[in-house]
């Protein structure tokens, strides 16, 4: 009998409008059908609707999968960040767009991103007279290319449309390879481009952080901020800080340094300060190491792109038999079974 992932496990998720803006797309612009939406996501339009839903960022990646297919354009992502509907921005929007000036908007944004997509951290940084605005994901899998470009195409056509016509980009860096229709990518952003960065940048002169938005309106403002801040706080309670060592133990899964003593170093604290904190949520290390193992081994041997043994390998096993006896212990199967189990599934 194969058991679940653990409970403690924290999901990354995202909020359901931008979910359900993309399946709307699909069903009336690309014919797509409704119960093969529902199918992708795991739950129903209808649920999507209720403005506190959350979904797993995984599930509305899959939806961009299936839509890239759906529609046959590959620059899905950039298409349809062009379009700009300011009645359909959503809460956080609306609250970049009332804010003061233009580095007023984005520090808003940086605080509240996570209302929109957990999975994605942000940064904005002023390096001399340039501002950099960063996406990173901790995890290889939170980092979905066409939602990216989404994200960013959407960004750059907002700022142009409720800021300046002509805003001058310096450079954009993309954490993915160059895709084939990078001429799409030129004609959006006209400025230099970098693929396969580190994290996804965009640089622009930082004097246009002291730039007043024309359409500010500042008691609506205060009056969203309000909202969106008691949103904020019930989802920080979400387990932070152990998402937190999570992801620090997700990026070094293979490395010989994965122990407490190391973690807590990154997070420049003692070892008995990490215990203690993690304690206060209810998690212990060992714990999230085990459920970080194996989130990624049921990922990747379902996935079928890895030997077992590369697994192993990637997971910190000192050896395939240790891999699979961890395995067994938490799904009932060996690694083999399951992956051939997957097949036949995917097959039928």
């Amino acid at each position: 009998m194969t058991r679940s992932t653990p409970e403690s496990l924290v999901v990354p998720c995202v909020s359901a409008s931008g979910t359900l803006t993309l399946a709307n797309r699909l069903l009336n612009h690309y014919g797509a059908r409704q119960a093969d939406i529902e199918a992708v996501l795991g739950t129903t339009l209808t649920a999507l609707q209720d403005p506190d839903c959350r979904l797993p960022a995984e599930r509305h990646y899959a939806l961009w999968h299936f839509a890239l297919t759906a529609s046959d354009d590959p620059a899905l992502g950039l298409h349809l960040g062009q379009i700009v509907e300011p009645d359909r921005m959503g809460l956080v929007g609306h609250i970049l767009f009332n804010s003061d000036t233009l580095g007023h908007a984005l520090r808003e944004y940086t605080r509240l991103h996570r209302l929109v997509n957990e999975a994605v951290d942000i940064r904005l940084e002023t390096v001399g007279e340039s501002a950099v605005l960063t996406w990173g994901c901790d995890l290889e899998d939170d980092y979905c290319i066409a939602d990216m470009e989404r994200t960013v195409s959407s960004a750059v056509a907002r700022a142009r449309h409720f800021i300046h016509p002509r805003l001058h980009i310096e450079s954009l860096a993309f954490a993915h390879p160059e895709p084939a229709y990078r001429e799409e990518y030129d004609k959006i952003f006209a400025c230099p481009l970098t693929f396969g960065a580190e994290e996804t940048r965009l640089t622009f002169a930082s004097r246009y952080l002291d730039w007043r938005l024309p359409q500010r309106n500042p008691y609506l403002y205060r009056a969203l901020l309000d909202q969106v801040n008691g949103l904020l706080a019930r989802l920080q309670s979400r387990k932070a800080f152990s998402r937190r060592v999570r992801r620090l133990i997700a990026r070094q899964l293979s490395s010989e340094q994965l122990d407490a003593d190391h973690i807590a170093r990154q997070l420049h604290m003692s070892r008995q300060t990490l215990y203690r904190k993690l304690k206060q949520e209810g998690e212990g290390f060992q714990g999230l190491v085990e459920s970080v193992r194996q989130q990624r081994a049921l990922r990747h041997v379902s996935e079928d792109r890895y030997a077992l043994s590369e697994i192993a390998f990637l997971l910190g096993f000192s050896e395939l038999s240790a891999f699979s006896r961890a395995f067994k212990r938490w799904t009932g199967e060996s690694p083999g079974q399951y992956r051939e189990r997957h097949r036949q599934n995917s097959a039928s």
